[in-house]
C-alpha cells in the first residue's frame, strides 16, 4: 500500500503536536506523558515501540516497522513560548499559507508529515523522536547510541528547518564555563597586575579573542563569543576569583577537543578551571567524511546545500560512524520567533521527500 499523503491529515496530527506543552525548558514531562501514548497510537501495531526515560523530561520513543535501513531522528521539545504572540502558541492556526504555532518549524511539522507518511505506506519505516535537544544536552541521542539500537541502521535523516534540502555540513558548538583564580589582597600591593583574577581573566579573553581573529583570517571562523564574565569583590581589593561563560561554533571538520586544549593554553589559561557545558561536534566531525550521507541523497535524488550555521543532533551519530544528513521543512529563520511558522508547501514538500525515502529503502 503506497498513497499520497494529505497536507489535512499533517496538518491533523501537527494540530495534536503542537497542543502537547514540550517547552524545554521546563521540559516538565515524562514517558507517560500523554503525546507518547498519541505517538504509538498513530503509528498503530504494525509497529513496535519502545519508550524509554532518562530522567528529567528526557525521553527517547523508538519505533520501527520491519526492517529499514534508514532512521528518521526528530526532537519534540520546543523552546519556551515567547510573550508579545499574536496567535495562541499552544494552538494550531492556519492562514494564508502558514501553519502557526510553538514547534510548528522546529520541529513537529517533520513529525506530522512521517507520521501521516506511516499511514499511506506499510513500507519498513524507522522513527526516533526526542525530548532534550533544545536543552543542548543530547542525552537522549547519546542514549540510543550507547544502546546499540542504531547499528539496524545504516544511514539517519535528521530532521532540522532546512527548506526540504539535503544538508551534510554544519557547524559545531561548544559551551564552556572558566574560573580565574588570583590572590587576594590590598590594591595597593603591587603584585596585584599579575595576581588578580580578572586582570588573568581578561589577558586570556583578549588571546582567545585574537585567536578567533586569526582563524577568521584561514576562513576558519570559529564564531568565538564571551557571554558572561565577572568576579572580584570591590575595586580596593586583588580580585581572588573571576567566571566567564563562553561558546564556539567551529567549523566543519574541526575538534571541540583540540579548540578547548588550545584555548586552555592561552595567556592567564594556567590559572582558570574549565567546565564544558556542552559539546557538540560539526558535521562531518573531525576524522569522518560526508561521502556516504552525499551519495544516500544522490540515490534518493535529494537536493542539496551549501551547509548550516547552527548546530543539529546529527553530527552526533556521525560521530558514532553513522552517516547522517538533515533534511526538513522550513526555514531556521521562523523557527525561535514569537509566532513560529511553516509554510504549508513546505510540508507537502518534506512529505515528498521523506516518502522518497521510505518507499525506496530496500
Amino acid at each position: 500500500m503506497s498513497t499520497k499523503v494529505t497536507i489535512e491529515r499533517v496538518l491533523a496530527h501537527l494540530e495534536a503536536l503542537v497542543a502537547f506543552d514540550t517547552q524545554n525548558p521546563p521540559r516538565d514531562f515524562d514517558a507517560q506523558s500523554p503525546m507518547f501514548a498519541y505517538l504509538a497510537e498513530s503509528l498503530g501495531e504494525a509497529f513496535s515501540v519502545d519508550v524509554t526515560d532518562h530522567g528529567k523530561g528526557r525521553v527517547t520513543f523508538h519505533a520501527r516497522r520491519g526492517m529499514p535501513k534508514v532512521l528518521f531522528n526528530v526532537h519534540l521539545d520546543t523552546v519556551p513560548v515567547l510573550d508579545g504572540a499574536a496567535r495562541p502558541p499552544l494552538e494550531l492556526i492556519v492562514e494564508d499559507g502558514r501553519a502557526y504555532g510553538r514547534g510548528a518549524c522546529d520541529i513537529k511539522g517533520a513529525a506530522a508529515c512521517l507520521l501521516a507518511l506511516a499511514e499511506t505506506t506499510d513500507a519498513p519505516m524507522a522513527l526516533l523522536f526526542t525530548t532534550d535537544e533544545e536543552g543542548a544536552e543530547g542525552c537522549c541521542v547519546a542514549e540510543f547510541l550507547a544502546s546499540g539500537a542504531a547499528a539496524a541502521y545504516s544511514q539517519v535523516v535528521v530532521a532540522e528547518p532546512t527548506e526540504c534540502v539535503a544538508q551534510f555540513r554544519h557547524r559545531g558548538y561548544l559551551s564552556a564555563r572558566g574560573r580565574f583564580v588570583g590572590v587576594g589582597g590590598h590594591s595597593s600591593e603591587p603584585r596585584a597586575l599579575d595576581d588578580n583574577a580578572i586582570h588573568r581573566l581578561v589577558r586570556w579573553s583578549a588571546s582567545a579573542i585574537e585567536l578567533a581573529r586569526s582563524m577568521a583570517a584561514e576562513r576558519r571562523r570559529s564564531c568565538f563569543n564571551i557571554g558572561t564574565a565577572g568576579g572580584g569583590v570591590k575595586s580596593n581589593v586583588i580580585a581572588d576569583h573571576a567566571d566567564i561563560f563562553w561558546s564556539a561554533r567551529l567549523a566543519p571538520g574541526d575538534s571541540n577537543d583540540d579548540f578547548l586544549a588550545t584555548l586552555s593554553e592561552l595567556d592567564g589559561g594556567e590559572h582558570a578551571e574549565w567546565i564544558t557545558s556542552f559539546s557538540g561536534p560539526p558535521l562531518p566531525t573531525a576524522g569522518h567524511d560526508d561521502a556516504a550521507a552525499r551519495q544516500f541523497a544522490a540515490l534518493n535524488e535529494l537536493p542539496t546545500g551549501d551547509g548550516l550555521d547552527f548546530w543539529t543532533e546529527a553530527s552526533l551519530f556521525a560521530a558514532a560512524g553513522l552517516p547522517a544528513l538533515v533534511l526538513g521543512p522550513g526555514n531556521i529563520e521562523q523557527a525561535h520567533v514569537v509566532d513560529e511558522w511553516v509554510a504549508l508547501e513546505q510540508l507537502e514538500r518534506a512529505c515528498e521527500r521523506y516518502g522518497a525515502v521510505v518507499n525506496g529503502d530496500v
